[in-house]
This record gives structure tokens, sequence and C-alpha cells, in this order.
């Protein structure tokens, strides 16, 4: 079982109300959660209505950052108004006795807040190239690195990890006691991500780096 968080959460939207011995607000498990993602979700509104979509992600430091091209209509509206990011990571299903104690396991985080744009021209580099590194270490030495006119073409934002909450469920079912007795399977069917065999780029004839080589071993 998920021990009860002891930090306080950092504002009142942030304050886990259902189920709150799941929630964490400490920086450790925020963290930890956004450096296992690739992607994240980001919700936002305009005059179209409500919208989320999904885009990728990194963190460094105390900042979430995310890119795009200048023409995006949702990078656009992020410097306009408040949004929410969402991060979630599914672990196992939890077979429980009854169909109403069914669950998941999971580790979850929710971050408030108004993106920033990164102008700086040497962080816009450097972070991207940190980006690089996140999606494969030793990558970003071997490959072209990007031009003046696309570094140009691309926007960069941040956005405070400062109100943050997450959500962890660990362990087996929490059945009834008086269904404990009941004739069926109980227990978890564990999720976990796994990377698969490398599949080389057909007019690629170059040997695969280590990075590559080990990929299935991460």
């Amino acid at each position: 079982m998920t021990e009860p968080a002891t930090h306080a959460a950092p504002s009142e939207r942030t304050r886990v109300r259902r189920i709150p011995t799941n929630a964490h607000y400490d920086t450790a498990t925020l963290q930890a959660i956004i450096d296992d993602a690739y992607l994240c979700h980001i919700a936002f509104a305009d005059e179209r209505g409500s919208h989320c979509i999904p885009t990728a992600c990194w963190r460094e430091g105390d900042h979430l950052y995310i890119h795009g091209s200048n023409g995006s209509r949702m990078l656009k509206r992020l410097t306009e108004s408040e949004t929410c990011v969402t991060i979630t990571h599914l672990d196992g299903l939890v077979m429980a006795r009854s169909a109403f104690n069914h669950s998941m396991n999971y580790r979850s985080a929710m971050v408030y807040g108004r993106f920033e744009v990164v102008a700086d021209e040497g962080e816009r580099r450097r972070t991207m190239e940190a980006f690089m590194e996140k999606l494969a270490p030793g990558r970003q030495a071997e490959i072209r690195p990007g031009s003046d006119k696309e570094y140009a073409a691309t926007t960069i934002m941040r956005i405070a990890l400062d109100e943050a909450a997450c959500k962890v469920r660990a362990g087996g079912p929490e059945d009834d006691e008086e269904d404990m007795s009941w004739p069926v399977w109980a227990g978890v069917l564990p999720f976990e991500r796994v990377q698969m065999k490398p599949i080389t780029d057909p007019a690629c004839t170059h040997a695969a780096p280590a990075y590559v080589v080990g990929w299935q071993k991460w």
C-alpha cells in the first residue's frame, strides 16, 4: 500500500480530494514521473472550445519544457492563459473479487500554471540538445545540429513545477470483507513499457551506435 503523503498541497486547486492517501506533493515524486515520460497532455481553451493535445516534453530543473512550430495554435494560446499539464503511467490492472472494487496501479501528475517562451538563444539551443539526450543519450553528438532557420521557426516554452500534484496507486485489490470468499482469481495484471528491437532505416548504411545496440537493455 502507498503511504499517505506528508507534504502539503501547494495550492487549493492541486489538493487531491478523491482518495487523498494516494496524493504526493513532494518534488522527488513529481520529477520522477515527468522524467519517465516522453509525452504530456496539455489542456487549454480558445474561441473554438476546449482542447487537450499530446506533445513531447522533458524536464530541466524546476521546469517542464515543450516545443513546436511558431504557427502552433496551442503554443500561441499557452502564453495568454492558465493551463493544466498531465502525465500518466499505467503500471497494472487490479483485479478484485467484486466488479466495483477493480482498480489500476498508476503514477500521475498534474501541473498548473502559465507557460513562458524561452527567448534566450543560448538557452533555446542548449535545452533542445538536452531534449535530444533524453531521447537517446549520445545522439546529439552524432546528428546534424539544428540550423539557424530551423531554430527561428521553432518556439520553445516552459512551465514552472511550483503548482503540481501527483497521485500514485500501488498494490493489490482492496475487497470488502464479505467478498473475500468469492470464488474468483484476484490480483494484479502488471503493465510495463517495453523497448523493442531497433528497426534500421533501409537507406542507412552506418553501424548502430552503442545506444541503439543497447536499446532493449535499457
